[in-house]
């Protein structure tokens, strides 16, 4: 299946991304097109997704309610996206090697896709699974355009009217950044002119405590915490880096899983589920997607082993922290609207976040538990920020080979990733199209596994990205994450950490209609 004009296989692509000779004749085209101004050099981070080993692309899948009309969306285009610098650059190699932003006009039949369907297929779930992983093959061809497309496919599916696939390089910006920008595009059903309401953190109140002697050494005992694990995490970076693996389980991916094509497949449970647990147990949202995970994953990995699940598994989760926060909806909408400033860019730092991987059948609720103890030791820790300014150093003294040869041991020595980001409160219309679920991912990884949580209203959307070669039924994964959140669930009400009045019908549902297959 052509996955669209302009396309090209990725060790191709991979290939002309080396080739100055291309750069040198793309800048010569797009001068008899449009006038060209150099702006900012690439930052290394975004540099480094140009390495052939990091040739990462971020996939936004996007369920629609109604059919989705082109005509709308290529209007709105120009007064949106086409407005923010990086969706209206080339990224131009000069002779010294340096890559760097350069505007140029925007042809839209370059980078919007509307295949032609059958609208008698057997199955559009299944369609719509297997063009995004034919999609995954792919690259797009950075001497042509800037290096973005969307898809438009007017199929149904068991869980929208129609659905749209932003394809986004990821050397155009962060995960949250690129999902802050696809909401500043979206408006409220109830109000047009409105954007989404999105939740932020709350910051903690303040203790009261009169004690001075008593506060003192609080802050001290902080201080000293905050250093050892900040030394402790930078030791398991740099020991990382240089020998210290994850275990090889059914789950980790062989050499060189980074250039296989990825099958995408999500399920939508309840976010008052989740919500339910969090209140119980006084816990965050991403401290319940983390248990629930962990949980999910311990499951599978049982059954993979037939029932005899080893003992003291290594099983890390690589998150990359963008240290530069996310300007957030309103910044984008603004800088699209009136030309403003808002803050972007790749600034990524490493976090490695272990799994505890066990059978805790006796109480379910040690998931949460060990996965909230964890996050609340990583939260008190410039793990990021420190293992972002060693890379950074090895890049300015070494080079980018050197940096990108560092950051691909890192993630190839763990097992996966995982990402959880929080979505607008109430239903949102993309360009007037109301939004049935929103499902991103990424494809190009050195990681065979990927897991997304993302929010909406009152869902939850568990997206999984897999190397078919290392996990070949990915919805048995998701099925136990799902059923993971029901034993949970369950667990709480049993021990009456809730009133057994809460609304539980529904609530996580097995129907495998609701992943996209």
């Amino acid at each position: 299946m052509e996955s669209g004009e302009g396309l090209r296989s990725r060790p191709q692509a991979l290939k002309s991304i080396r080739t100055k000779t291309a750069d040198k004749g793309r800048l010569e085209d797009a001068k008899d097109n449009s006038e060209l101004v150099e702006e900012e050099p690439l930052s290394p981070s975004a540099r480094l997704f140009h390495e052939p080993n990091f040739n990462v692309y971020i996939i936004a899948i996007m369920g629609c309610k109604t059919k989705i009309h082109e005509d709308v969306v290529r209007a709105n285009l120009n007064h949106t996206l086409l407005k923010h610098p990086r969706f209206s650059s080339l990224q131009v190699e000069d002779d010294k090697g340096d890559m760097k932003w350069v505007r140029t006009k925007v042809d839209l039949d370059k980078h919007i896709r509307v295949p032609d369907l059958n609208p008698d297929m057997e199955s559009g779930d299944q369609f719509v699974e297997d063009y995004v992983y034919n999609l995954s093959k792919t690259a797009i061809d950075r001497s042509q355009q800037p290096l973005w497309d969307l898809h438009l496919l007017n199929v149904k599916t068991s869980d929208a009217e129609a659905v749209g696939i932003f394809r986004i390089h990821h050397s155009l910006g962060d995960g949250t950044s690129l999902i802050s920008l696809l909401l500043a595009c979206t408006r409220k059903i109830t109000d047009p002119a409105a954007l989404p309401t999105v939740p932020v953190k709350k910051k903690k109140e303040k203790s009261s405590n009169p004690l001075w002697l008593s506060r003192c050494f609080i802050w001290l005992w902080w201080i000293f915490r905050l250093f050892w694990h900040t030394v402790v995490d930078v030791f398991m970076f740099i020991a990382t880096a240089m020998f210290l693996k994850d275990t090889e389980t059914p789950l980790k991916g062989p050499p060189g899983v980074e250039f296989t094509p990825r099958r995408i497949v999500h399920r939508t449970v309840s976010l008052d589920d989740i919500k339910l647990v969090k209140n119980a147990m006084d816990m965050t949202v991403n401290d319940v997607a983390l248990g629930i995970t962990q949980a999910g994953l311990s499951r599978y990995l049982n059954r993979k082993y037939g029932n005899n699940l080893p003992k003291n598994i290594r099983l890390r989760s690589t998150l990359l922290i963008n240290i530069r926060t996310s300007a957030g909806i309103q910044a984008f909408a603004d800088m699209m609207e009136n030309d403003t400033k808002a803050k972007w860019g790749n600034w990524i730092g490493y976090i490695l976040l272990p799994f505890s991987i066990a059978l805790r059948d006796d109480d379910p609720l040690d998931y949460v538990r060990q996965a909230k103890a964890t996050v609340d030791r990583k939260k008190h820790s410039f793990e990021a920020l420190y293992t972002f300014s060693i890379s950074e150093f090895i890049l300015k003294t070494l080079g980018i080979k050197r940096a990108s040869a560092l950051s691909h041991r890192i993630i190839t020595h763990t097992t996966m990733c995982f990402s959880n980001l929080v979505g607008p409160l109430e239903e949102i219309g993309y360009y007037g199209h109301p939004m049935a679920y929103l499902a991103p991912s990424c494809y190009g990884q050195p990681h065979a596994l990927m897991i997304n949580f993302q929010s909406y209203i009152n869902k939850m959307t568990i997206v999984l990205s897999v190397d078919e070669g290392t996990i070949p039924h990915p919805r048995e994964l998701c099925d136990d994450i799902v059923h993971s959140l029901e034993l949970i669930k369950n667990a709480v009400i049993a021990k009456g950490l809730v009133k057994e009045s809460h609304n539980t019908n529904g609530t996580c549902s097995e129907n495998s209609n609701s992943i996209i297959t």
